[in-house]
């Protein structure tokens, strides 16, 4: 049993391609349509950690956080649309919970995009922090059997590990088969592997408030606020369009635009938010806006907008 005394120093690190994956499954596929909360996700390890250790929350804490991952350049993120905006949103949130952000540029292999050397950078950050004693517990969420090695150095070295892991699988808008999957030998290597869409799914069940705080909309700071996205216009009609949204595009009607519907055309960037339809059983765009670009929309630039929501 944990020192009753002595915090118990928790060293987070998320893969943030992994983490991604994760969240988007949520956003999109699951029934919940909404992201993963960095806020709860702490708040989850630090109860789960405290359980595993038999010592009191209060005492079990994040001494350090550190998010690891590829991205396109500026000029190229700067074509995507919203890109830019939607990556300092999701800074914004990194920074407000302690995390430090690590990045890589994409490269391009053979035709692809791929980011090379995360892992390596993820796994001597870990070390370093192991072998200097700054941390008890390394709570790793992240599935490459690449960090393997990692997992193997840190029991070696007596430091605990916990394993937060996600499988599903689904089909994107193309046909193609999605799975993501964490690398069994990580699980068996892990002091405290956590499969997360099962204790997901059965909380959910449970109505238990520690999960559903793990979903933005959720938790205790987003309270009674409708979660806003950020998409294109795909295609307009008399008194409706069409909005692009994975898997299924997303309804609007004219009724629902904030603004003048005529002002609206296809490729404009809008923000919205979603609800249900009960009648039809199908998800639809509400409260649909256009954004201007900050140069040429005054009420954009007189005020710093900040949605507090998980955006990647």
């Amino acid at each position: 049993m944990t020192n009753s005394i002595m915090p118990l120093r928790l060293g987070v690190f998320y893969d943030g391609n992994f983490l991604l994956h994760a969240s988007n499954y949520y956003n999109y596929i699951h029934p919940l349509h909404t992201r993963l909360s960095i806020s709860g996700l702490h708040d989850f390890i630090r109860t789960q950690a405290a359980q595993e250790e038999g010592c009191p929350t209060s005492r079990c804490q994040i001494a350090e956080a550190h998010y690891f991952r590829g991205r396109i350049n500026a000029a190229e993120a700067s074509q995507r649309g919203n890109q830019l905006y939607n990556d300092r949103v999701f800074e914004d949130i990194l920074m407000a919970e302690g995390i430090q952000t690590h990045y890589l540029p994409l490269r391009n292999f053979s035709g692809r995009k791929e980011e090379r050397g995360i892992d390596v950078w993820l796994s001597l950050e870990v070390f370093e922090l192991a072998i200097s004693h700054r941390i008890d517990v390394a709570v790793l969420i992240l599935s490459d059997t690449d960090y393997a090695p990692l997992l193997r150095k840190l029991c070696s070295l007596g430091v605990r590990t916990m394993l937060l892991s996600w499988e599903f699988d689904y089909q994107n808008d193309e046909g193609t088969k999605v799975v993501t999957r964490t690398s069994h030998e990580l699980l068996q290597l892990a002091t405290y592997p956590l499969a997360m869409h099962e204790i997901i799914e059965h909380g959910l069940k449970r109505n238990d408030p520690k999960i559903s705080a793990l979903f933005v909309g959720n938790d205790n700071n987003l309270a009674g606020e409708q979660e806003k996205e950020i998409s294109e216009i795909l295609s307009l009609k008399d008194g409706y369009g069409f909005i692009k949204y994975p898997n299924n595009n997303l309804y609007f009607h004219s009724k629902d635009v904030i603004g003048d519907f005529a002002e609206l055309a296809p490729d404009d960037t809008v923000e919205f938010t979603i609800e249900r339809n009960p009648q039809k059983q199908q998800d639809v765009a509400k409260n649909v806006r256009k954004l201007y670009p900050a140069s040429s929309d005054p009420e954009v630039d007189s005020k710093e907008e900040f949605p507090g929501l998980y955006e990647m």
